[in-house]
């Protein structure tokens, strides 16, 4: 973490068989950054099974994760071949590559503790196999207080300062500082405080931290059926520092830059010795590296509403709660971590396109007499079935009701009731939709029991189970069941109630849209589309397609499904994945205060709203003109409501504290310079100021986008960031009572707040 801004953790099961691995790390290395190789092969990640292909559940006598030879045998050959592609292009550091270690499994120490002795033997198997592929290079196990040596045990989660490698001997490594949480369908989501991760790496370095990667950097998106069977969204913006679209989330891009500038001036030091530790006062603590040609010094106030004042060496230095001010020279503060230098940025999605021309077609529902339909006196788990070569799979059954049944003459109907391990299940009598449950996140088991209507002769009772991934994480997690598991009962009736779980029942696997292909242009011939009036609008099970040209620039491009409910979509046959816009996130949202022990249940966002309304796209998926876009709708919804929007900056936001310790830009970071503070704005490239939208030096209140003056405020608060400022890609406004007029309350700590606009 030194000596380079940062380094790439790769999770080689998460890549898709369109990336070319070998030139991805030959690009980083001309990058000048290092690659940390997270061969696994299980990597968790949120990704579906794991990372492990489906057939490796179907291998006889195999047991994930544990002293199993199947698996063991498996997981050896896909090692092995990885470390040799690596060497075969010279990309381990040894070869003068970029590959400085390399992680085997994943997180196993939690398993390990659960299945004991087979966990253990596991473990000394896998190491002793890694170590003797002789990649020149370290390996790494995250998660596991027993690494045998000479691996290294390394830490992941929101803070590991207190994390100790289980031999003094080894470097204390972060592997994975989780810059937010995942999102799910049905829960709001999370963001983590940029001033909490810059305190959390700092707090980790001043206690002897050598390694920190963050996950996720750089967030992404599950495209096509990637995200895993935990209600896993499309996004995977994770509040990464570079969000799902490639552009900088700020402040949490610019703050944790300059926060790794600040400890690559300390480096002399921190390389050099350990730090001696004081402790000042309640809640303060002070870290000192002196070697005799350098000194760095770390100054943390660990209390969560109150500010301190610590006198160290021949100054005072005053600590805003949970923050650590760094001083590379043991006199000047730099950085501190609850003091934002860097920007703000508010993003905002603009619709370039909400004319489509839209036709559908209606899924036909599966009959049991078609000739790839299979039969069975017996209710079949999905994903053996369907091999996880499609979310959909129907269960279809007949049930005869005799003229004299009782609920036929008293106008009452009888109760269907459907156990199912999950994930979503349409319930349809004689074709026609009679329900629909889902299961979320905190519990994938779900029933459905409500009234049917039933007529004289036979019925057709079809069932519809939905999967959302398969699951990627618990012990054994390859055991875990999905689909309609039963028991399926009918009440109601004159014998009492029928048992219908053991009777005969067909399955189909799929969607005949999906058999048709109809995701493509080829395919989309085979059926007869319709349009205008004849359109289809909130009609469950539904296909529409349309044409649209790619908008002009570069900015990054999205969906807005807001009228739609659940299903998948795909743009010239590429999937981009699940859209599920109709679960409402539930949870709490509020303000966020960033002090203070984080979860992935503190600061979230989208409560009472879609999880996810918008839907990346790719502009290196798009033509010109001619696209191809073809929307499958589960639920029911309005094609006519969804939009392409393009992602874009609306306006940029400084919070500057004066005599804020601040490292202001990259030439000030470089020469170590400390001036007085400055407010530092900047628009996207091609995008210059147009308008000072807030202005204020003094006490302000609020944060980007909800600035409002306080009790203390300059009137010429706009002058100089108008001046400066309107017409420019970039500015800097000083941080000082002159600029503004003069000193609007003397004798208060002041600040400045700047919100504007980029056009």
């Amino acid at each position: 973490m030194l000596s380079k801004p940062m380094c790439f953790g790769m999770d080689m099961s998460l890549l898709p068989e369109r990336y070319d691995l070998v030139k991805f790390i030959k690009l980083v290395q001309q990058a000048g950054l290092y690659v940390h190789l997270r061969i696994g092969p299980y990597i968790c990640a949120e990704w579906n099974f794991g990372g492990f292909p489906v057939w490796l559940k179907y291998v006889p006598g195999i047991a994930f994760r544990t002293d199993n030879e199947p698996f063991k045998a498996a997981m050896q050959k896909f090692t092995e071949k990885i470390v040799s592609i690596m060497k075969e292009e010279k990309l381990f550091q040894t070869q003068g590559g970029p590959i400085i270690m390399s992680q085997i499994e994943n997180e196993y120490g939690p398993v390990e503790w659960e299945i004991g002795a087979p966990g253990k033997a596991y473990t000394k198997w896998f190491s002793q196999m890694a170590v003797g592929l002789d990649t020149g290079v370290p390996w790494i196990m995250c998660k596991q207080q027993d690494t045998p040596d000479p691996l290294i045990d390394t830490c992941n989660g929101y803070y590991c300062e207190n994390f100790t490698p289980n031999k003094k001997y080894k470097p204390k490594m972060w592997t994975e500082n989780w810059t937010g949480w995942y999102t799910e369908f049905g829960g709001a989501v999370p963001r983590r405080p940029a001033e909490d991760m810059a305190f959390s790496v700092a707090r980790f370095v001043q206690n002897g931290g050598s390694f920190v990667n963050y996950y996720m950097y750089h967030g992404g998106t599950n495209f096509d059926r990637t995200s895993s069977g935990l209600f896993i969204a499309t996004s995977y913006d994770y509040d990464g520092p570079i969000d799902e679209y490639g552009l900088l989330n700020e402040p949490k891009w610019g703050h944790l830059r300059d926060l790794h500038k600040a400890i690559k001036l300390c480096e002399p030091a921190l390389v050099s010795v350990d730090p001696t530790v004081t402790w000042p006062g309640n809640n303060l603590e002070v870290h000192v590296f002196k070697t005799s040609g350098a000194c760095a010094a770390f100054l943390a106030n660990y209390d969560t509403k109150s500010s301190a004042s610590v006198k160290f060496g021949n100054g005072q230095y005053d600590l805003p709660p949970w923050s650590i001010s760094i001083l590379p020279d043991c006199k000047t503060a730099v950085f501190n971590t609850a003091r934002l230098g860097a920007q703000s940025s508010l993003m905002k999605m603009t619709a370039v396109n909400s004319a489509f021309d839209w036709q559908s077609y209606n899924e036909e529902p599966a009959s049991s007499n078609e000739d790839d339909s299979l039969t069975a006196y017996a209710l079949w788990e999905q994903i053996n079935v369907t091999r996880d070569s499609t979310d959909y799979l129907w269960y279809m059954t007949d049930v005869n009701i005799d003229a004299n049944e009782g609920f036929i003459k008293n106008g009452q109907s009888p109760v269907l009731t459907v156990m199912s391990a999950g994930h979503v299940l349409h319930v349809l009598i004689n074709d026609q939709l009679s329900g629909t449950v889902y299961g979320g996140l905190d519990s994938h088991k779900l029933t459905f029991s409500d009234s049917v209507k039933l007529r004289v002769g036979n019925n057709k009772i079809s069932l519809l189970s939905i999967a959302v991934g398969l699951p990627n994480v618990g012990p054994h997690f390859e055991t875990w069941n999905a689909g309609v598991l039963g028991p399926v009962t009918l009440k109601g009736l004159n014998e009492g109630t029928r048992d219908l779980s053991k009777q005969k029942w067909s399955y189909k696997i799929g969607l005949k849209g999906e058999a048709l292909n109809l995701n493509t242009v080829s395919g989309s011939s085979s059926v007869e589309w319709v349009q205008g009036s004849l359109l289809a609008k909130q009609q469950p099970l539904a296909w529409y397609k349309t044409t649209f040209s790619t908008p002009a620039g570069n900015d990054p491009l999205a969906l807005d499904m807001i009228s739609m409910g659940k299903g998948q979509a795909w743009i010239n046959g590429r999937s981009i994945g699940r859209h599920w816009p109709g679960y409402i996130a539930r949870g709490n949202c509020g303000d966020c205060y960033y002090a203070g022990t984080y979860t992935d249940k503190k600061c979230r966002t989208n409560c009472g709203e879609p999880s996810q309304r918008w839907y990346h796209i790719p502009r290196s998926w798009l033509n010109p003109s001619g696209n191809y876009l073809v929307v499958f709708e589960e639920w029911g919804g309005d094609p006519t409501g969804i939009t392409l929007v393009k992602r874009t900056t609306a306006s940029v936001c400084a919070d500057i504290y004066q005599g804020q310790p601040t490292l202001k830009n990259r030439q000030m970071l470089d020469s170590g310079k400390v001036v007085r503070p400055k407010a530092h704005l900047w628009c996207p490239p091609g995008k210059n100021i147009s308008q000072i939208k807030f202005a204020s030096y003094g006490l302000p209140q609020g944060t980007c986008g909800n600035f409002r003056e306080g009790s203390c405020h300059a009137h010429k608060s706009y002058d100089a960031p108008q001046k400066n400022c309107i017409g420019k890609q970039s500015c800097l406004v000083t941080v000082a009572p002159e600029v503004f007029g003069g000193d609007p309350c003397p004798g208060i700590a002041k600040k400045l707040s700047l919100e504007a606009l980029c056009g």
